[in-house]
């Protein structure tokens, strides 16, 4: 599971817990200006998630860490998917940020109040 949350112009992901062994992360750090969108998706889970390095999946239990598939960098850190959160980025180490929270709606309106539309 991760904890979001906005300290000046930047988006902070906290990785809890164990989560931080399987996805071989305790935090990323990601300027707003670099944020397209968030949304909650439960159904990302079912999609193609290409070549794990490193991090870990094991199907129904955990996707956690880096996927590489068609040419870009997905960070992943679920166990439920039904508290999927999508976060798409721009210009980033990662095309998107698959996260795990506790209240999808929460995030998704936090993320998006904070970020700007160009």
């Amino acid at each position: 599971m991760a904890h979001l949350h906005i300290d000046g112009d930047t988006l902070v992901v906290e990785i809890e817990g164990l989560d931080k062994l399987w996805a071989l992360k305790s935090s990323l750090t990601i300027p707003l200006a670099n944020i397209r969108g968030a949304t909650a998706d439960p159904g990302m889970i079912k999609s193609p998630k290409g070549i794990r390095a490193p991090g870990a999946h094991i199907p129904g239990v955990i996707t956690a860490g880096t996927f590489h598939l068609d040419g870009e960098r997905v960070f992943w850190d679920v166990h439920d998917a039904a508290k999927a959160v999508v976060i798409e980025l721009a210009d980033e180490r990662y095309a998107r940020l698959v996260i795990q929270v506790d209240d999808p709606r929460a995030t998704v309106d936090l993320v998006e109040s904070h970020i700007t539309r160009a």
